[in-house]
């Protein structure tokens, strides 16, 4: 392909999209992750909060060291130490302004991107006697903590302490053995849970008194949405346990639904789920009977085009078989797996002359700002209801189920008794998405 230039540039086309070259590159060239299109959904918007950001280390001691354990051999035991990237509400000191940038790592690992938002890095927080709901966000394989940092700055704007975890093992720089990321992902969540909790409880931490870890969120993208998946109580299929895709000697199991003590170690704290394209439904790794366990409260988003991790064999057989829980699913037609998640694709990337990883930001046919504004809207209204008891979020979500079904009709500001159009989208803006219910039972 380097040697045809008419190739070239015809898959440049095609990544990047001829008639908004201009605007794009523009857009890119900020590298912003906070840009709400003038279309987006009402709670994109973000609130009034002004937000604080801080990177802290973890370190797991004990945990079963998957890379250099050998089939059929004892396991290996290490301290796994995770990066976190924490955005909290923030009281900012006199002189100081909203923003600051984040060095990312980008999806071709000898790329850095600089990116740019509203949080001020190592901002005091503000004092408070009622804490905040806590939302833990878990990247694909493999991603960083930065993938999703759009959400990660909208949410703690509006009131919750956001928590986004470099995964070991899976993240741009360090991506090792895939099974690593099996075994792990459901206990990186839990651990950062944990010691979120205990930070918030410690006097010498800037997150003490801060944070309400009985009220915990996670957003679960790809292997995130795969773990995730699991903690809400979908264990692992007994089948897949000893399979040559599973970690060695079986010790996926401790996850499975065999597992006497699968469910007495998932955490009740977790009182919700944001699952964006999860993995593993069509690699094999739940059956119906899993997914029944799930009875926890979740919001599903896929794209109908997803061929990572399969839509109808995949997000949407998740959605349909977890059929002891309140769920809904949001599909953006015609996306792929990147539906939502990622942030726009970095200008270093697209300067560097090479399009290496950057399909990882794009979809052929959705724009990143408008799928990411639509994304944050929905969290919003999600971890609103389910965290903070916000009942009147039900507007967002009681909805006509195909958004070009729905009728606009509004007279000076009103809408008529026609009206059916999604609430929060102006005219036209909620074509191309369907959101579907289901209940408990169903």
């Amino acid at each position: 392909m380097k040697s045809n230039p008419l190739k070239t540039a015809v898959v440049t086309a095609f990544l990047f999209g001829i008639t908004s070259t201009l605007t794009g590159t523009l857009t890119a060239q900020a590298n912003r992750i906070d840009i709400v299109r003038p279309d987006a959904p009402e709670l994109a918007a973000f609130g009034a909060e002004n937000i604080g950001v801080r990177t802290i280390m973890l370190e797991d001691t004990g945990r079963v060291d998957i890379v250099n354990t050998a089939r059929g051999g004892e396991a290996a035991v290490y301290d796994r130490q995770l990066t976190v990237e924490i955005w909290y509400p923030a009281a900012l000191a006199s002189g100081q302004q909203p923003g600051g940038e984040y060095r990312a790592i980008t999806r071709n690992p000898e790329i850095t991107a600089t990116l740019h938002g509203k949080a001020v890095r190592d901002a005091a927080p503000v004092s408070t006697n009622t804490p905040f709901p806590l939302v833990i966000i878990s990247h694909g394989y493999p991603g960083n903590r930065y993938l999703l940092s759009h959400l990660g700055e909208n949410l703690a704007s509006k009131g919750y302490v956001v928590a986004s975890i470099d995964h070991k093992d899976s993240t741009y720089d360090d991506q090792l053995a895939f099974t690593s990321t099996l075994y792990n992902r459901p206990l990186d969540q839990r651990f950062v849970l944990q010691s979120i909790a205990d930070l918030s409880a410690d006097p010498a931490s800037f997150l003490n008194g801060l944070v309400d870890a009985n009220n915990t969120g996670i957003v679960g993208y790809s292997m995130g949405g795969y773990g995730l998946v699991n903690n809400l109580g979908g264990g692992y299929s007994d089948e897949i346990v000893g399979g040559l895709m599973a970690p060695p000697n079986r010790l996926l199991e401790m996850h499975a639904t065999g597992n006497p003590d699968y469910r007495n170690n998932l955490d009740s704290r977790i009182k919700t789920g944001f699952a964006v394209a999860p993995w593993g439904m069509n690699s094999g790794f739940w059956r119906p009977e899993d997914l029944a366990g799930v009875s926890v409260p979740t919001f599903y988003l896929s794209g109908d085009a997803d061929t990572v991790a399969g839509y109808t064999n995949g997000t949407r057989a998740i959605f349909e078989q977890a059929v002891n829980s309140d769920r809904y699913l949001l599909t953006f037609k015609n996306a792929g797996h990147n539906a939502g998640a990622p942030y726009p694709v970095p200008v270093e990337i697209l300067e560097s002359g090479n399009p290496n990883g950057a399909a990882h930001y794009t979809d052929p046919v959705w724009d990143n700002v408008r799928m990411n504004n639509i994304m944050d809207h929905f969290a919003t209204a999600w971890f609103d209801l389910h965290l903070k008891g916000m009942q009147e979020r039900m507007e967002f979500l009681d909805l006509v189920p195909d958004g070009g079904d729905g009728v606009f009709a509004v007279t000076q500001g009103q809408p008529t008794a026609e009206h059916t159009y999604w609430q929060g989208f102006g005219a036209g803006t909620a074509v191309g998405l369907k959101l579907e219910h289901r209940q408990p039972g169903e």
